[in-house]
């Protein structure tokens, strides 16, 4: 897939045309992360409470890592 790329810290409001996804398990106050697929294969990655603000864009690789790690509980010394 090929496409514009963004670099990290570029105002999420400037990503057009992508649909921005938010977990289902996100609070009452909608308080969640938000991801979207670019165009260049990419994820970018946003806080909800600021959807204009800076996002952190991601390669597919870089994605599947976490999500590998976190499935393994390899960030359980993260507490909210």
């Amino acid at each position: 897939m090929m496409g514009f790329s963004y670099g990290n810290g570029v105002q999420a409001s400037e990503i057009q045309g992508v649909a921005w996804q938010k977990a289902r398990a996100s609070d009452a106050f909608n308080n969640c992360v938000e991801i979207a697929q670019l165009a260049s294969g990419e994820v970018a990655m946003r806080n909800s409470r600021f959807p204009d603000g800076p996002a952190l864009v991601f390669t597919q690789s870089e994605m599947l890592a976490f999500f590998d790690g976190a499935g393994r509980g390899e960030f359980g010394f993260v507490t909210v």
